[in-house]
C-alpha cells in the first residue's frame, strides 16, 4: 500500500506500519491506490471455518449468489490462494483484464465478480506453492490492486485455519462481519471454536453459523439421514452467543452443478433455506 497521507512527505512513514486502517506511526488514513480509487465497496463478508472440508466455498458462493437474486451488487475474493475454488463452481475461465490502474475481475453469467489465484495460474492444477507472507501478499493485491467497481457486498472466502491468511483479511481489511461454516461432527464444531475465538480477538462481529451437510433428505420418503450423527451446533451458538443461520443438507444436485461450473443455475433446498435465513444489511456508507 502507499504511504500513507500524514508523513508520506516528510518520508518517514513506515510502509510496514500503514495498513487499510490507517498508519500506525502517524494515525493519519492510507493513500488509496489508483485501483481502490476506482472502487466502492459498501460491505465486506467474510466466510471461515478454521476447518476444511465443510464446503465453506460452496457456502461462500451461495451467499453470493443469494444477495445477487435479492438485487444486490455482488463480488467474491477467493482468499484460499493455495487451494482456490471459486472459479470452478461458477465456470470461470482466463486471465483477468489489466489496466494501468489495476486488474479487472471477471464477472459470472449473473453479474458476479470474481477475482482468485487460479484466474491468473496457467491452468486449474498447476499448485502454488508459496510460503505464508508471499500468500499474506497476494490477497493485500486482491483488495488494493483490483477494480472491483461499485459493488454492496464483497464476500471474502477464507482458507481453513487461523493463520497468516486469515489475519490479513482480518486486520487489514474493513471486514463488517464474519459467517462460520461448519459441518455436524463434534471435531469440526471443535475447530470452528478456534476461529470464533479468533474473530472475537480482532473485535469483529460473528454474523452467524452455518452447518453444512447436516443432513440428507432421502429422495423416495423426504425422511432426513443424519449422515454424521448427532449435531452439536446448538451447543456452540448458545456458548458463543451466535445466531445459527441454518442446518443446510446435502444435495447431490449443488455438487454436480458446481461440478459442472454452474452453481448459479441451483435452486434447491440449500438456496433456499439461505434465501430465507440470510438477513440483509444496511449498506455501509465509505
Amino acid at each position: 500500500m502507499s504511504s500513507c497521507s500524514g508523513c508520506a512527505s516528510s518520508g518517514s512513514c513506515d510502509s510496514s506500519s500503514c495498513s487499510s486502517g490507517g498508519c500506525s506511526s502517524c494515525g493519519s488514513a492510507p493513500q488509496k491506490t489508483q485501483a481502490q480509487q476506482l472502487s466502492n465497496i459498501k460491505n465486506v463478508i467474510v466466510v471461515m471455518s478454521g476447518k476444511g472440508g465443510v464446503g465453506k466455498s460452496s457456502f461462500s458462493s451461495l451467499i453470493a449468489i443469494t444477495l445477487n437474486k435479492k438485487g444486490y451488487k455482488v463480488g467474491i475474493l477467493d482468499g484460499d490462494i493455495t487451494g482456490p475454488s471459486i472459479p470452478k463452481l461458477f465456470g470461470l475461465h482466463g486471465n483477468p483484464e489489466m489496466s494501468e490502474f489495476g486488474a479487472y475481475p471477471l464477472k459470472s453469467a449473473n453479474g458476479i465478480a470474481v477475482m482468485s489465484m487460479n484466474l491468473l495460474l496457467p491452468n486449474d492444477e498447476e499448485p502454488v506453492v508459496w510460503r505464508g507472507p508471499i500468500v499474506s501478499g497476494v490477497i493485500k493485491q486482491f483488495w488494493e490492486e483490483v477494480i472491483w467497481g461499485d459493488l454492496d457486498y464483497l464476500v471474502i472466502d477464507l482458507p481453513p485455519g487461523t493463520g497468516d491468511a486469515q489475519l490479513t483479511i482480518l486486520q487489514n481489511l474493513p471486514v463488517n462481519g464474519v459467517y462460520m461454516v461448519t459441518s455436524p461432527q463434534d471435531l469440526a464444531n471443535m475447530i470452528v471454536r478456534k476461529g470464533i475465538k479468533m474473530v472475537n480477538m480482532m473485535n469483529i462481529p460473528v454474523l452467524g453459523i452455518a452447518e453444512n451437510m447436516s443432513y440428507l433428505s432421502c429422495p423416495d420418503c423426504g425422511k432426513k439421514i443424519y449422515l454424521f450423527g448427532e449435531s452439536s451446533i446448538a451447543e456452540t451458538c448458545k456458548n458463543y452467543k451466535v445466531p445459527l443461520i441454518g442446518k443446510f443438507p446435502l444435495d447431490p444436485q449443488l455438487a454436480q452443478l458446481g461440478d459442472a461450473g454452474r452453481i448459479e443455475e441451483y435452486d434447491g433446498e440449500v438456496l433456499k433455506i439461505m434465501m430465507e435465513n440470510l438477513p440483509d444489511f444496511l449498506p455501509v456508507q465509505n
